[in-house]
């Protein structure tokens, strides 16, 4: 603890994810590829601040998200930090060395070095995977703000036992760069700064709907295009259930290597971006959720708590209300991104019906009509509103529900930011 009880980011996020008094409500931005900000909102975040004028660094490519470099990071009093595996969805790593990337509208970026695109005659952007030569995989149309997956399909027969190549092609065991570069990262960021810390992992998305087309892949195999996995979830349930189960044993191997790695220097594992919900209700049924889903995530779930003291960090967007009581049953501690907007997400019955059971990731503002077209009155009333809600008890990191997203006005943030701050500090936080 600090001066007068002031407590450090990581005191600050333990307090939270263990339902204890604070002495101000931690705030993440760009911890996860789920909390993240547009590396275009965050070029105009940077100069709207008065900091130093460079170009931005897009570190997860997928979604044109932009890295949080330290300056931004104080400037607006940010207590969480990701680790990162060194790969990208769209195939290459991030070295650590930086190429310039000039976006659509002229902004000024910087871009992995191994990234390679190539551009039709319309304009439009195609990310290759494995470099020149290999299939593009993504494409990013002209204007466009995140690239979308190419779905290729060859023939499958479920019945055919291709289910290891799925699965070897899609959740790999780490490597020993992957594994040298989070011990890396997780030993720096422990040892020289008070951050939390949060390990994207991420290999436990049984079924993520972003990682099923492989964009990462030159070559995938296997069921790959959405409809026929959402309709395999049905029609071959028996396949997708081995799938899970051969996912599963992958993924526990692979959390074994990750903790050997950064042990209990994280306070937060990102274990699945499944998504569950929709704006009116579930994609798939509670029943079925149950059957498919339900046990393995519980297997993984009692794995993490039984040998390390990391919290389980779920994201799920749409109206998952439904789900929230087997989410608790199987043992997920937090919840992101909490979709206000979405049907039966209310702040005051999530508070009121799960505060003591989970922890809320999210939800400090909506990201789909207050932020990108509200006034700066409607941002700043919103946040005021949820955060007061949300932070009741503690258990609450605030953060926009997703990611910020590029058409956001850069005086909708500045007035996130300034709402947020007025209220995180107030003396009843450090209260129970």
């Amino acid at each position: 603890m600090g001066e007068e009880g002031e407590m450090t980011s990581r005191e600050r996020l333990k307090a939270a994810l263990e339902h204890r008094p604070v002495d101000k409500i931690p705030l993440d931005l760009g911890s996860t590829p789920v909390t993240g900000i547009s590396a275009l909102s965050l070029s105009k975040l940077r100069k709207a601040l008065g900091l130093e004028e460079r170009p931005v660094k897009v570190h997860e490519p997928y979604q044109i998200l932009g890295w949080m470099d330290e300056d931004v990071l104080e400037a607006l009093e940010v207590d969480v930090v990701g680790i990162w595996l060194p790969g990208t969805l769209l195939g290459f790593r991030n070295t650590g060395r930086w190429k310039p990337w000039r976006y659509y509208d002229g902004t000024e970026l910087l871009i992995s070095e191994e990234a390679h695109f190539t551009e039709d005659d319309a304009g439009n952007l195609y990310s290759h995977p494995e470099g020149p030569g290999s299939r593009a995989s993504a494409k990013l149309p002209k204007g466009g703000f995140y690239f979308d997956a190419l779905i290729y399909q060859e023939p499958v027969e479920p019945e055919r036992p291709d289910l290891e190549d799925f699965v070897e092609q899609t959740y790999p065991l780490l490597s020993e760069d992957d594994l040298r570069a989070v011990e890396s990262q997780a030993e720096d960021l422990y040892d020289n700064t008070d951050y939390g810390l949060i390990g994207n992992f991420g290999g436990a998305g049984l079924g993520d709907i972003a990682i099923v087309p492989g964009p990462f892949l030159d070559r995938p195999r296997g069921i790959r295009d959405p409809e026929q996995w959402y309709m395999a979830l049905v029609l071959h349930r028996d396949y997708i259930r081995e799938i899970f189960e051969l996912q599963t044993e992958r993924a526990i191997r692979n959390l074994e290597l990750y903790r050997q790695a950064v042990g209990d220097r994280i306070q937060v594992i990102f274990l699945s971006g499944t998504d569950f919900g929709g704006q009116e209700g579930l994609l798939v049924s509670p029943d079925l959720f149950r059957e498919l889903w339900k046990p393995f995530y519980r297997r993984i779930n009692d794995w993490v708590h039984r040998n390390t003291s990391w919290k389980t960090f779920y994201h799920s967007c749409g109206s998952v209300v439904e789900l929230l009581d087997d989410f608790v049953d199987m043992g997920v501690d937090i919840l992101n991104p909490v979709q206000i907007s979405a049907r039966g997400m209310d702040p005051k019955f999530l508070k009121e019906r799960y505060g003591d059971k989970l922890t809320f990731w999210g939800g400090g503002v909506d990201t789909q009509r207050t932020l990108p077209f509200g006034s700066p009155e409607d941002v700043e009333r919103e946040v005021r509103e949820n955060t007061e809600i949300f932070g009741r008890g503690s258990g609450f990191v605030f953060n926009t529900v997703h990611n910020v997203q590029a058409n956001v006005p850069v005086e909708n943030l500045l007035a996130m930011f300034q709402a947020f701050d007025e209220v995180r500090e107030v003396e009843r936080w450090r209260r129970p």
